[in-house]
């Protein structure tokens, strides 16, 4: 009889056991698809502020463009157009990371960096771990309970 109700319970534990992986399995499976969506979300945001950003900045572009470049001809000032060329990188700049391929370079050099350059990723006293949590919680919470 105490056979049959041993077999029993390993059962019913091992069923406990696979259910639980499962649902940690599932909920990791949530967890990372939400960072992901999180993160798309984000880089979205950061495209369409460049994007409204070159709208008022390729205005002001324009603007000072066409009076720099009439200020040097009605007055014969050549230097009147050097302020010209570092507004153009900004302009350019925005563009390429709003319309162009920027995003797309800057994808592709990460991941050169994290298959070559592992080495320049690492943090500081390496990976945290659970009892280097633990330790700092001790002596935080032994800090507040002699206070």
């Amino acid at each position: 009889m105490g056979f049959i109700f041993s077999k029993s319970m390993n059962e019913n534990m091992k069923n406990q056991q696979e259910f639980m992986l499962m649902n940690a399995r599932l909920q990791l499976e949530r967890q990372l698809m939400m960072q992901n969506e999180m993160r798309e979300r984000q880089m979205a945001m950061q495209i369409a502020w460049s994007r409204e950003f070159l709208k008022y900045f390729g205005t002001f572009f324009g603007i000072a463009t066409i009076s720099l470049t009439a200020g040097a001809i009605k007055r014969k000032k050549p230097a009147l157009l050097i302020p010209i060329v570092p507004l153009s990188f900004v302009f350019t700049y925005q563009y390429d990371l709003g319309y162009g391929t920027l995003l797309q370079r800057m994808k592709s050099e990460a991941e050169g960096i994290l298959e070559t350059e592992k080495n320049k990723l690492e943090l500081p006293k390496g990976m945290i771990t659970f009892e280097g949590l633990e330790k700092a919680r001790r002596e935080q919470s032994k800090f507040f309970i002699e206070k």
